[in-house]
Formats: structure tokens, sequence, C-alpha cells
């Protein structure tokens, strides 16, 4: 697989019709020297003028803003998902100092921003979206990170030029139609001692089995499968991976994840059936997250 091929040809993403005026205003914006604070809130802060009319046009252009929060010199961006919860769940975990980082569907890379805490080697973000890939160029226009966005999906990472001793994949599995095979891809991606931190949509039960939605979860077109944590753990292992460990669970709450002003659209609320939130509109269990990490050897 030629990677730098298929490089070239999604880079003419930034030419469609809805993406270019978005790329346009983002080449207008100047530059500025910019504080940065990384913390449950990504903060920019400068000592100089900033056109905060222009940087708000820009940043409503790149709607919906789903994984955040921002605060971009006081324009605070009220993304649908308060990322800060999951970061906060997982940081006690992990370790990236001096380590290759790989983000899996990285959004518009909260995540890899907050990493930058730790002081990783590299930091690539994987996401074959212009959209999220623009709004990510719009924070690191300000940020001037190091950080690698690829416009490339899971199924690069083998043929990727090199191997990750971290692999983060959140919210991601449930939308393959072959979770077994995306693991091992996930694998195919590690360092001979890597780790993945996985989660994933999960239902309760002891026994090895998995919900598989005939239309739709929670409104959700494609998700395939939701398993309980041992059915998981069964597919890690058939994927190749020796360690399986369960950090915890989590409810999806609307204290989570929520409709804002910067997505203008449905959320959380809309998914639920508004008789019983412990289920979904179509009458599945309500989502909740199940936290691992997976190790190789």
């Amino acid at each position: 697989m030629n990677l730098n091929e298929i490089r070239e040809e999604r880079q003419k993403w930034m030419t469609w019709k809805n993406i270019a005026p978005v790329r346009e205003a983002l080449n207008a914006l100047p530059l500025i020297d910019t504080e940065v604070a990384l913390a449950d809130t990504v903060k920019l802060t400068s000592a100089n003028a900033v056109d905060l009319e222009a940087i708000e046009k820009a940043a409503r252009m790149m709607m919906p803003w789903r994984k955040g929060p921002f605060d971009l010199f006081g324009l605070f961006i009220d993304t649908e998902w308060r990322s800060n919860q999951k970061y906060n769940f997982l940081r006690p975990h992990f370790d990236l100092r001096g380590k290759k980082v790989a983000d899996i569907g990285c959004n518009n890379g909260y995540y890899m921003f907050r990493f930058l805490e730790d002081d990783p080697a590299k930091v690539v973000g994987f996401d074959p979206s212009a959209l999220f890939k623009s709004q990510f160029d719009f924070i690191n226009h300000y940020v001037k990170s190091d950080i690698v966005y690829e416009l490339l999906g899971v199924e690069h990472l083998p043929f990727y030029e090199e191997k990750f001793d971290v692999i983060f994949c959140l919210g991601v599995l449930y939308h393959r139609s072959d979770p077994i095979a995306m693991l091992k891809t996930l694998g195919q991606g590690l360092e001979e001692r890597g780790e993945v931190y996985l989660d994933t949509f999960i239902i309760d039960g002891d026994e090895p089995y998995a919900l598989t939605p005939k239309e739709s979860y929670s409104k959700i077109t494609n998700v395939y499968f939701v398993p309980t944590l041992k059915a998981l753990e069964n597919w890690c292992y058939r994927a190749g991976f020796k360690s399986f460990e369960v950090l915890g669970t989590v409810i999806t709450t609307s204290d989570e994840q929520r409709k804002t002003e910067w997505i203008e659209s449905y959320s959380l609320e809309d998914f639920l059936d508004p008789d019983d939130n412990s289920k979904t509109v179509e009458g599945y269990p309500a989502p909740k997250r199940g936290y691992v990490r997976i190790k190789k050897g």
C-alpha cells in the first residue's frame, strides 16, 4: 500500500466546496504570540491584540465541534463532549514520556494536545475527516505543536512508516463491522512491548456475548456490536493480545455529552428513551463505556 499516494489524493479533500472556504479562512488568520495552558480546557492567551471576531467567524465555519473544550483568547468553544472527563479518567493509567503515541480516530486533536503534557517523543493522529483536520489546523495554528495529523484510517496503521509504543483508540471499535480484524490491525501498529488504550460501548453481563443492533444504536447507524466485557476480552485474545486489563466502566450522562450552540444537532438527550433514560430510543441498554488496556506481550 502506497501511503504517499493516499495522502496526495486525500489532500484534495481540502478543495471540496464545503471545506475550501474553511481553509481560506484559516490561511487568512494572522500568527499570534500565544501562551498555551493544557488543562481541562485547552486555553490560548496572548499579551497582544487579537481579532476575536475573525477567530469566532472561522470557528463557527467549522461546526460541529464534538471534542474539547477550547478557549481561544476568550472565545469559549463549548463542545458537545466534555472530553476532559474521559482524559482525566484515563490519565492515571498511562505515562507517555519519551514514547511514540498514536490516536486513532483523533477528531480535532483535543486528546493529542493534552498528551503534550507528558512530553512524548512523537504524537500522530489518524482520522480521515477534512473537517476535523481543519479544526486541528485551526487550533494548532496557535499552539504550534509538532503533532502529525494524518488523513488516514485504522486500516492504514499496519503500513505506516513506524510503529508506536502507545495507541489510543477511543470510541472507534463499535463503528467497525469486524472488530476482531480491527483489533489485529491495532496490534500490527504496535512496537513489541506496546500497549493500546481502548474505550468502546459495552453491555452488562458475565457471558461472552454481544448486542447486534438491527438498524441503529442510540440513533447511530454504524454501531455494529456492543459486547460484554467478557466478549471484548475474548475478541482481544483472538486478535493476538496477551494482556487484558479493565480500567473501569462509565455510564454516559448529559454531564459529559450534551447539545450546545457549537453543534446545532442532536445529542445524548435525543438518543435516549424520554420515559426511561436507562434505555436508548430503540429500547437497548443506554450507552455505557468500558475502558481497557491491552498489550501484545
